[in-house]
């Protein structure tokens, strides 16, 4: 009797597991990406292999050529600045469920609103006539793809269709504009806006052969991060981008969460389009639309949509575009090279989403397998 006494407490006893459900999701979200990534490394590390070229000695270079030295980490940083901005472009809707793909439309209207605006101010302070430009180009962003947000809305159209096919239409009109109306008459060979002067051109950190755009898309991602993680208007978006339908009987508003994370996307793409005008190409012109907004979809989805995470993703990106060319001279390599490896990663990223929720099964999942 003593025996059944002393144990009966134990028959309630549970253990509990070591990671709980919220550090389960965190923990399977890191390992996903780094799965997907070390897949599509030794996938192309076999392309590279069939090629008659050495896996090892390219992957060397990468780090040579985009870490190796406190020079090529500056480069790196410097390509990484505008992919963080067209990442959030991606990041941000993501919240709401929502797949905008259309960063690049963005990016090349918010580079040619500052272009424009820019020598307008002509008569203002440097730095005033910067914040100018740099505002032309989140409202021409942001409207841009706030309008996806409204069709989606407001007509139900598919953000993903509308959002490409409308950075089609801003890469259209930016050309028609440069080669055009906007055309300096001194740019012969390559058309281009009138250049900005001196003043409106935006510097480097001090100490550092990198823009001042590099710290603010640091910013940009940090911000978001903690709007997102630590606001009752990021809570909402995830309630809403959980089920959009609960959402909304629960009272949230759904529509504006739309409108507004989609304008704050395109916002994002915009701004990194102007400072890309202001601080490396000094004007507007078909430079602009070399596949930023592009690249951003691949950091977004390396993230997993995480605004914190996009830094490190970037910076890795980055430093394998800021490598392409070292090793197209060592390695005797094309340079779309590095396009095949990113494709290849963006691949493994994708396929890698079917192990959400099951690398590491939460205990309900497994009590409702054994039932």
């Amino acid at each position: 009797m003593s025996e059944i006494t002393d144990r009966a407490p134990l028959s309630g006893f549970q253990v509990r597991p070591l990671l709980g459900e919220a550090g389960r999701r965190r923990l399977e979200g890191f390992l996903i990406p780094l799965i997907a990534l070390l897949a599509g490394l030794a996938l192309f590390g076999a392309f590279i292999a069939a090629n008659g070229k050495s896996p090892v000695e390219f992957y060397q270079l990468v780090y040579r050529g985009g870490f190796g030295t406190w020079f090529s980490l500056q480069n790196t940083m410097t390509r990484a600045a505008p992919l963080l901005l067209t990442a959030l472009c991606v990041a941000l809707p993501a919240q709401l469920g929502l797949v905008v793909i259309g960063g690049e439309g963005a990016f090349v209207l918010g580079g040619l609103a500052a272009a424009v605006v820019g020598p307008l101010f002509g008569f203002a302070p440097g730095s005033l006539a910067i914040l100018t430009m740099a505002l032309a180009g989140i409202c021409a962003g942001g409207v841009w793809i706030g309008l996806v947000g409204a069709m989606r809305h407001y007509r139900g159209i598919n953000e993903t269709i509308s959002s490409l096919l409308m950075a089609y239409i801003a890469i259209a009109l930016m050309n028609h504009f440069v080669e055009g109306p906007l055309k300096d008459p001194a740019s012969l060979n390559k058309p281009s806006t009138v250049p900005l002067p001196d003043p409106m051109r935006v510097g480097e950190i001090p100490g550092m052969d990198v823009h001042w755009g590099f710290a603010v898309g640091i910013l940009a991602c940090l911000a978001a991060g903690f709007v997102l993680s630590r606001t009752t208007f990021g809570f909402a978006a995830r309630i809403a981008g959980g089920n959009a339908r609960a959402a909304a009987v629960q009272g949230l508003p759904v529509g504006r969460l739309i409108l507004a994370f989609t304008a704050a996307a395109g916002a994002a793409a915009g701004l990194a389009g102007m400072i890309q005008v202001a601080a490396v190409q000094g004007s507007a012109n078909a430079s602009l639309a070399a596949g930023y907004g592009y690249t951003g979809i691949l950091i977004a989805f390396l993230a997993r949509q995480n605004p914190v995470a996009i830094i490190p993703m970037a910076l890795l990106i980055g430093g394998i575009d800021a490598a392409g060319g070292f090793i197209q001279r060592r390695m005797d390599l094309p340079d779309a090279t590095v396009l095949v490896l990113q494709g290849i990663l963006f691949v493994a990223i994708l396929v890698s989403e079917t192990l959400s929720g099951r690398l590491l099964p939460s205990r309900n999942a497994k009590a409702g397998g054994a039932s």
